[in-house]
């Protein structure tokens, strides 16, 4: 089912976690953080919407880290039920794709409920305060690419808050999958 995430809530603080990563090394958000701000994803193998837009989100994760925003993807979704999902599914993907940035796993799914999100993908842009400045979209893509000359959104975006600290007024929501919550 495509959900759709709610608008930016300008300045909410990053909450800190700790998960493990894909490179067999546990991260912190502080070890994440950019000098110039942090992008936090939540993404996920098997869902649709990521599958399309992936090339894209590793072209530009790589080239936020250049410009010194720190870059990370979380997967939280529920593996008993997407087994697609599983931790050893996500090294498989990290590696084969050379992921340029940490790809975690929140098995608890404490860290997705700690941020607020909604879908995979859905974009957290924090500025160098770690204050929230941007929950848009990535691009005009949907379950499908959009168009290879798109507007790369949530690249502008992240430009202009590692060098304002402020992110867009006018964000465009992200779309995809819904987090595959576990049975409380």
């Amino acid at each position: 089912m495509a959900v759709t995430p709610p608008v930016c809530d300008f300045g909410w603080k990053a909450p800190g976690f700790t998960l493990p990563g894909t490179d067999g090394r546990d991260w912190s958000f502080e070890a994440i953080r950019g000098p110039k701000g942090t992008l936090i994803m939540f993404i996920c193998n098997h869902c649709p919407y990521v599958q399309s837009v992936l090339d894209r989100i590793l072209r530009d994760g790589a080239a936020l880290i250049e410009a010194g925003i720190g870059v990370a993807a979380i997967s939280a979704n529920d593996v008993a039920t997407y087994p697609e999902d599983s931790f050893e599914n996500m090294v498989r993907l990290a590696r084969d794709r050379a992921f340029p940035f940490p790809y975690l796993f929140d098995e608890t799914q404490e860290v997705a409920k700690a941020y607020g999100a909604a879908c995979t993908p859905d974009f957290f842009g924090f500025n160098a305060a770690d204050e929230l400045q941007y929950r848009g979209r990535l691009d005009a893509s949907g379950r499908t690419a959009g168009p290879a000359d798109a507007r790369r959104e949530l690249y502008e975006a992240m430009l202009q808050v590692a060098a304002t600290g402020k992110g867009p007024a006018e964000q465009v929501a992200s779309m995809g999958c819904s987090i595959k919550w576990k049975d409380a």
